[in-house]
């Protein structure tokens, strides 16, 4: 089955096509990063906007790039939710009325269900169970995955997300936006070591997180001694997150004795938190799998990847909805 997916949740247009018996034919993607970084965050409107104009010549593009066109599609997919409405209506709307016109379903697709199987695009391919950590956007989440749809929330975050913080991290250096790579390229030039910072709710015996007090303590830092320790803070900072994630990740894997680890988001691409998972994996015998790089932000592939899983929820009808906040948890399962 050839499948087309789109993916519009925030601030890029993605687009790939994915067949069931080939893998991964083509992908593209637009970032709107440009476009926001004026305004120090994503504007909904100008988002929605930008999607209308560059999602028809992405279809076009990633069709001409696997020499098919739109009537060998088996199917359409597109992210649901959660994410901007509008911007998530854009999609729905262009994928459903594509399909409608062309006969053939239109699959309602979670954004996070994407990134969470992600990993499946790459070799070697991780196989249920396994814990997955999720740290996209606004959230970041620990899952024990039993298959697809079949998925037990062990924990998640109280307040900002680890994206946020690295968002609102780069603001408080003056780094602009999108933080999360600005930061991490700043702490490669400073003293991890030099800064103290908290690790919240890392000695909690839950598997949920907190990085509110994290930016809280960075916003004092950097009061205390100054823009030309930026980079030494960005560095402590980055430090204190990966302690963080990596530290919950082990206790996650710990408590339900699982041995493969899913990591899987825009943070999963940081490369300072891949080498500590990396170096535990060798230390404690487990294995942690990633998808590409290129796929770690969000992309049309997961999108078109997580329909071809999900053609049983997909509609004939021409009717759509979105779901802007949306529980992984409420997903069916699959088979």
């Amino acid at each position: 089955m050839l499948v087309l997916g789109l993916e519009t949740s925030c601030d890029e247009t993605g687009v790939a096509l994915y067949d069931s018996d080939r893998g991964l034919l083509a992908h593209a993607l637009h970032s709107q990063v440009a476009m926001h970084a004026e305004y120090g965050g994503v504007v909904p409107e100008l988002a929605s906007r930008d999607h209308i104009r560059r999602a028809p010549r992405l279809i076009r593009s990633v069709l001409g790039d696997a020499g098919l066109d739109l009537n060998d599609l088996d199917a359409v997919a597109y992210t649901q939710g959660p994410g901007l409405a509008g911007a998530l209506l854009v999609g729905a709307g262009l994928a459903s009325g594509l399909a409608f016109s062309l006969g053939i379903p239109a699959i309602p697709v979670h954004h996070l269900e994407g990134h969470l199987l992600s990993p499946m695009l790459a070799e070697p391919r991780p196989s249920p169970p396994f814990v997955a950590l999720l740290v996209s956007g606004g959230h970041t989440q620990l899952m024990r995955v039993d298959g697809v749809g079949r998925y037990e929330l062990l924990g998640e975050t109280l307040d900002d997300a680890a994206g946020e913080a690295f968002d609102k991290t780069a603001q408080l250096l003056g780094l602009g936006y999108p933080g999360g790579p600005a930061v991490a390229q700043l702490a490669s030039h400073g003293d991890a070591y030099k800064y103290k910072l908290p690790r919240p709710m890392l000695a909690s015996p839950t598997l949920d997180f907190s990085f509110a007090g994290l930016k809280t303590a960075v916003l004092t830092l950097v009061k205390r001694v100054g823009p030309d320790a930026a980079a030494d803070i960005a560095a402590a900072f980055q430090l204190a997150v990966v302690d963080v994630l990596a530290g919950k990740a082990m206790a996650a894997l710990k408590a339900t004795g699982l041995t493969r680890l899913v990591v899987a988001g825009g943070v999963g691409a940081n490369r300072e938190l891949r080498a500590r998972l990396d170096a535990e994996a060798r230390l404690h015998r487990f294995r942690v799998f990633y998808p590409p790089l290129e796929l770690c932000t969000d992309n049309g592939a997961m999108i078109a990847y997580a329909g071809a899983l999900r053609l049983a929820q997909a509609r004939m009808d021409g009717g759509f909805s979105v779901r802007p906040r949306w529980e992984l948890a409420e997903l069916p399962p699959v088979g």
